[in-house]
């Protein structure tokens, strides 16, 4: 199995405030010093500056969300006298539309199709790469794909636009060329969604660090791609640019300076985002929860790992929904099996900070204890949730870039259900009213 070195790091693992001052603070405070925290003190606590911690001040949020999250940061990080740095502060945020602009999932696939590197699949079947598809998009897939080269071998996809066209139909439309069904059944479930699954289990036979390098290689198209670039998969024309939100880069890199252990949290493959997420962000490998695979004799495979009740290859749990809470309990708060699906009712075993763009991401932010930033792409279930504002400790926010025009009429939040097809409610488990968006 592939190890992704989550170690601890010298890190902290939640948040439980103290009340005491050191002797180092108290010292500080009455010669009017100041001590780095970077440097080891011998003591569990060190003062540090004030003027030396920074603070969110990029413009573009709405409505003194800024100023909300200022003052989290006030309370819980370095300049709180209850800061103890073993057990920090937890921040977590979902990677695409959150901290990006446009999905990274999107345009690593699109890359792969486009630079020949999916690999034809052992038996040239592609049950092999998921077992999710249906036999109509695997016999689609063989007539469109089985000629192209050897099982092992890279498929001509920046060429053969029949083959090329039939994955790009079944992760994005969900059906074949012909219009047939693509999956057994239904692609979503609260743990998974099969299509993200795909992204990462086209990466099949290839070594870690070879996927990090497409990685790398598929941002930078993304990235260097003016805004409102498109690209070409097959005969499909789709979104080609890529961008990093200023305001989410300048969020992470406060929270971590003011002392936060700040995690990504991702639908996305581990091996694509943890292969830019520091250079981009600033956030290390060994703090980026994905899509993880299995990995035998060096080279990546289609099954991936499990998490709670799942075992590694049943392939029905990733970093998608409840999943992503399965994956968080399991990773940074290094919960029991028997406990890593369920919402822990420990406050000091959550994280105080959650961010998220989909309603894919409902569970782990609503389980955040002090604010939960949900950026606005008209996700109903999310945004019910942040206008109906549970506890005044939703922040609700447009877009950084290219912000959605304004919904003028109500989410139907009264009647919307969830994954599971329940009514959606609030982190009380109370129904929601029908909600109206603030004008932007």
């Amino acid at each position: 199995m592939l190890n992704h070195d989550l170690e601890e790091d010298g890190r902290g693992r939640g948040w439980a405030a103290g009340r005491r001052l050191s002797t180092v603070l108290m010292l500080t405070l009455a010669f009017g010093g100041c001590v780095d925290a970077a440097e080891p003190t011998g003591t569990d606590e060190a003062e540090v500056c004030a003027r030396d911690l920074p603070v969110l001040e990029t413009t573009g949020w709405f409505a003194g969300n800024r100023e909300r999250i200022n003052a989290m940061i006030e309370e819980l990080g370095r300049r709180s006298p209850t800061y103890d740095p073993h057990h920090r502060p937890v921040a977590t945020l979902d990677w695409d539309n959150t901290i990006t602009k446009n999905d990274t999932g999107d345009r690593f696939t699109f890359y792969m199709i486009n630079h020949d590197k999916i690999l034809q699949p052992r038996d040239r079947d592609w049950a092999n790469v998921s077992p999710h598809l249906s036999d109509a998009a695997r016999a689609a897939l063989l007539a469109a794909c089985g000629g192209l080269a050897e099982p092992g071998q890279p498929l001509s996809t920046s060429t053969s636009v029949p083959c090329a066209n039939e994955i790009y139909s079944a992760y994005l439309n969900g059906k074949t060329i012909a219009g047939l069904p693509a999956w057994k059944y239904a692609t979503v479930t609260p743990y998974a969604e099969y299509t993200y699954m795909l992204t990462a289990q086209i990466m099949a036979g290839y070594k870690p660090h070879e996927i990090r390098e497409f990685a790398e290689a598929a941002m930078a198209e993304g990235l260097n791609a003016p805004v409102g670039a498109t690209t070409t998969v097959g005969s499909f024309t789709d979104n080609g640019w890529i961008r990093i939100y200023d305001q989410s880069r300048e969020l992470i890199s406060v929270l971590q300076d003011n002392g936060f252990d700040v995690w990504i949290v991702t639908a996305s493959p581990q091996l694509v985002v943890e292969a830019v997420a520091d250079d981009l962000v600033g956030v290390p490998r060994n703090h980026v929860i994905g899509i993880r695979q299995l990995v035998e004799h060096g080279r990546v495979t289609a099954d991936t790992e499990g998490c709670g009740p799942v075992a590694d290859g049943e392939n029905t749990l990733i970093t998608f929904d409840e999943g992503k809470r399965c994956w968080i309990n399991k990773v940074i708060f290094h919960q029991p099996v028997a406990s890593q699906l369920a919402f822990n009712p420990d406050p000091s075993q959550r994280q105080v900070f959650a961010a998220g763009d989909s309603d894919t991401d409902i569970a782990f932010v609503k389980d955040a204890t002090v604010l939960k930033l949900a950026l606005d792409r008209g996700k109903v279930q999310l945004m019910c949730n942040a206008l109906s504002n549970h506890g005044d400790t939703w922040l609700f926010q447009p877009m950084f870039i290219s912000p959605r025009a304004r919904r003028t009429t109500p989410y139907a939040c009264s009647t919307a259900r969830d994954a599971r097809g329940n009514l959606i409610v609030d982190e009380v488990g109370q129904p929601i009213a029908d909600q109206l968006e603030p004008l932007y």
